[in-house]
């Protein structure tokens, strides 16, 4: 028996709905219509989960190493064993949104199990690509004391082939709702020595993307459950009770993840629209110096607060690395851009003004409750 949630009462329904609402719109900006800027920002957004999901697992890296891991490019600041981490975590994203664009795809074991061994193959005692051998407890690691015990050994497999069936359920009333109790589920089983809750994490936006929400990348609520780690860990240990206890409510995990929906939802919306409020200045700004308007892309990664270095310029612009090097020299030259650093070290950063123009196209942000009437 695996953990259950009754049907979605009126209001959780009422939740999602205007979560369907808000991407709906957003599909129109970010895939039929999409910006130029529109690259960096899925970038940047891909960038934020990764990294999120990470930093609850206490592995932390920079905005611009997340970026630099999510392009497929050296990372300046973190060490190895962070950079293996991230990075096997970023393939096994990849992996998952790259087999869910099969229309005859499936969940199985063995998907989970790779997604686990790219999650967690840069340390061989966590069994990567295994299921744990044997018993497996959580501490708090400042009392010591266990607050969670994973599923018995002998009823994990049994409860493996449960879950995956359950995601291969196409009579679940909501994308939203199934993906939440894959993550739900998949964490108190805890079926691993270790990298439980980032395959977990992984395997709900796989359920998102199986769906064909929007596009993936604009769905995952990693992002959310980074800012609000606590709230996580509250609404897993309310639910759990300590151990495997699948008769147990899970209406406050349930509406956590809702919630998350709906917040990581309207934050994009009003990223979406500051990124065409600034790039709009920024553009102008370009224009007026004579400079070419794929410029105006590496001010806007500067004016968000991430360094800009040749290679996330070169893949934004899509230009050559030559290319690349002449424009953020001219707009060092024309003081747009402040260069940092030297040779592979080399970043860039923004100048006042840019700084200035990104405060007053900033927008207030919204942390609303979406279940007060």
């Amino acid at each position: 028996m695996l953990f259950t949630h009754r049907s979605l009462t009126h209001s959780e329904r009422r939740v999602i709905d205007r979560v369907s609402e808000i991407r709906h719109k957003m599909r129109f900006q970010v895939v039929q219509n999409p910006r130029r800027w529109t690259g960096l920002l899925a970038r940047m957004t891909r960038a934020k989960a990764l990294r999120a999901s990470n930093s609850i697992e206490d592995i932390n890296v920079s905005a611009e190493d997340a970026l630099a891991v999510v392009d497929n490019e050296e990372t300046s600041e973190a060490d190895k064993a962070t950079y293996q981490a991230v990075q096997g975590y970023h393939a096994a994203m990849d992996y998952v949104l790259q087999r869910c664009r099969s229309e005859h795809f499936k969940f199985s074991e063995d998907m989970i199990l790779a997604m686990h061994f790219m999650i967690s193959q840069h340390d061989l005692q966590s069994n990567p690509g295994n299921y744990r051998p044997g018993w497996v407890g959580v501490h708090n690691t400042k009392t010591g004391d266990i607050v969670h015990e994973g599923v018995d050994r002998d009823k994990l497999e049994p409860l493996m082939v449960e879950l995956v069936s359950y995601l291969n359920d196409p009579d679940v009333e909501s994308t939203v709702l199934k993906g939440a109790m894959a993550h739900l589920n998949l964490t108190l089983l805890h079926p691993f020595s270790d990298g439980n809750g980032r395959t977990a994490r992984c395997l709900q936006t796989a359920v998102l993307a199986d769906k064909g929400i929007m596009a993936p990348v604009f769905s995952s609520i990693e992002e959310y459950i980074g800012r609000n780690q606590q709230e996580y860990y509250d609404a897993l240990a309310q639910t759990g009770g300590g151990g495997w206890n699948p008769q147990r409510d899970c209406s406050q995990w349930v509406r956590f993840c809702i919630t998350g929906h709906y917040r990581q939802a309207q934050t994009l919306v009003r990223r979406l629209d500051e990124f065409e409020r600034l790039y709009g200045e920024l553009y102008e700004i370009v224009r007026k110096a004579g400079l070419q308007e794929r410029t105006a892309l590496a001010l806007l990664q500067a004016a968000i607060g991430g360094r800009v270095r040749n290679s996330s310029y070169r893949i934004s612009a899509d230009v050559s690395n030559n290319l690349a090097s002449r424009d953020l020299k001219s707009l060092v030259d024309t003081r747009l851009l402040i260069g940092e650093g030297e040779r592979r070290g080399r970043y860039y950063v923004p100048s006042k003004e840019i700084l200035e123009i990104r405060k007053k196209t900033r927008l207030p942000k919204s942390i609303d409750d979406p279940f007060e009437d």
